[in-house]
């Protein structure tokens, strides 16, 4: 049986069926037979670290027969997620792991507690982590430090900023990341 994927949007109030290459994705999943779950999160705005967490435990259903895509705050939430519980995987788009200095970001409490890599590591069979040199929120630095930490399957563009359509028209898809979905797939299948 495949992994289900969950998809788990940015603060902001973007939507996992509506924004950037998330609709894409979840097309081409389906297609392929994936069992796919992409609900708005509660507290979109903001992102609350003690509300998101449970909701993805408790209705999203992620275990260990799940990978979570996240891209932005939502890669930060699969981060943290694995720190408590385990996952088939984790696919985590434009991430950081410090508050960069904004007050809502700091408000969000993701980053009041240090970072467990290791038990983040030990809680998947897989980390994949897509980063852009031309991300105009996240400094690369972050994204390279978090790669270093985790020996994550790391992937770096110079054109696709955030990974937003704003930034980039490609961004209406990701066929990169749909690869390596498929590639772990087939690991996890065999």
């Amino acid at each position: 049986m495949k992994p289900t994927i969950i998809l788990l949007p940015g603060n902001g109030g973007a939507s996992p069926t509506r924004d950037h290459w998330f609709p894409w994705l979840i097309n081409e999943l389906r297609q392929l037979g994936f069992t796919v779950v992409a609900r708005d999160m509660p507290d979109p705005q903001l992102a609350h670290r003690h509300i998101w967490l449970p909701f993805i435990k408790n209705e999203l259903q992620a275990g260990e027969h799940s990978i979570i895509v996240g891209h932005s705050s939502g890669g930060v939430a699969a981060l943290r997620f694995l720190e408590t519980n385990r996952l088939f995987g984790a696919i985590v788009v434009g991430v950081n792991y410090t508050d960069l200095g904004m007050p809502d970001e700091k408000e969000a409490g993701w980053y009041k507690d240090l970072w467990q890599w290791d038990k983040i590591k030990q809680n998947a069979v897989f980390i994949s982590h897509f980063a852009g040199t031309d991300d105009p929120f996240i400094p690369i630095e972050e994204q390279r430090y978090i790669s270093q930490k985790l020996g994550s399957d790391y992937h770096e563009f110079t054109d696709r900023g955030h990974f937003m359509i704003s930034d980039n028209p490609l961004n209406t898809t990701f066929p990169e990341l749909l690869e390596v979905i498929i590639k772990q797939t087939e690991n996890y299948l065999s």
